[in-house]
C-alpha cells in the first residue's frame, strides 16, 4: 500500500492550502493509499544552524517537533508539499521544514528519502502563473538535491480569501485525480 504524507505549510487553519492537500489525500485514500497529514503551524521547528551533526549520520541535536517528523518522512512513499506562494516562494513554515531536510544529506540518511515521490500543491492570490515560477524552481532544486522524484504539481491561482478555492471545482477535481494516480503508482 502506498503511504502518502501531506505537509501543510500554511499558517491559515482550514484555508486554501489545507483544502487542496485534503483533496489530494482524499483521492489517494479512495484509491487505497494510506494517508497522513501534518500541519506545520503550531509545531515548533527550529532553524537549521549548520552544526553538521546530521551530516555525520547522527540525530539532529535540535529538540523540537521536526525530530518527530523524520520517521513520518522515512515511512512515506510520496510527500505532498502544500504551501501558498508568499513573496514568490514557500511560506516560512515550509521553508524551515525544508531547511531541516538537510538531515537526509549524509550517506547514512540519504537512502531514507532518495527515490521518494514529491508533489507541490500551491494555491496563491495572483492570477499570473509566473508568480509561482521561482517557488517551483526552488522545489525542483530541492527535489533534485535530495534525489526525490517529482510526481506532480497542482497550482491554483486567483484564490486569496480563505475558502476561495472551493469555487475552483476543476482544480479540486484535478487534485483528487492526482491523489488517485499517486496511490496507484507505487513506483513513480
Amino acid at each position: 500500500m502506498t503511504k502518502i504524507l501531506g505537509i501543510v505549510g500554511s499558517p491559515r487553519k482550514k484555508g486554501n492550502t489545507d483544502i487542496l492537500v485534503d483533496r489530494i489525500l482524499e483521492g489517494a485514500k479512495d484509491a487505497g493509499a494510506d494517508v497522513e497529514k501534518v500541519h506545520l503551524r503550531g509545531l515548533k521547528i527550529k532553524e537549521c544552524d549548520g552544526c553538521y551533526v546530521c551530516w555525520k549520520g547522527k540525530e539532529c541535536p535540535k529538540k523540537d517537533d521536526m525530530n518527530d517528523l523524520f520517521p513520518l518522512i522515512e515511512a512515506a512513499d510520496v510527500i505532498v508539499f502544500g504551501t501558498p506562494v508568499y513573496w514568490f516562494g514557500p511560506t516560512a513554515l515550509l521553508k524551515a521544514f525544508i531547511d531541516r531536510l538537510i538531515y537526509f544529506n549524509c550517506p547514512e540518511n540519504r537512502a531514507k528519502i532518495a527515490g521518494k515521490a514529491a508533489v507541490v500543491a500551491s494555491p496563491f492570490e495572483d492570477t499570473d502563473m509566473e508568480t509561482a515560477a521561482t517557488m517551483l524552481a526552488f522545489f525542483e532544486k530541492c527535489f533534485d538535491y535530495l534525489e526525490m522524484k517529482p510526481a506532480g504539481r497542482i497550482l491554483v491561482p486567483g484564490v486569496a480569501e480563505k475558502g476561495a478555492i472551493l469555487a475552483k471545482s476543476d482544480a479540486l477535481e484535478q487534485a483528487y485525480q492526482l491523489g488517485e494516480r499517486l496511490a496507484k503508482k507505487i513506483s513513480i
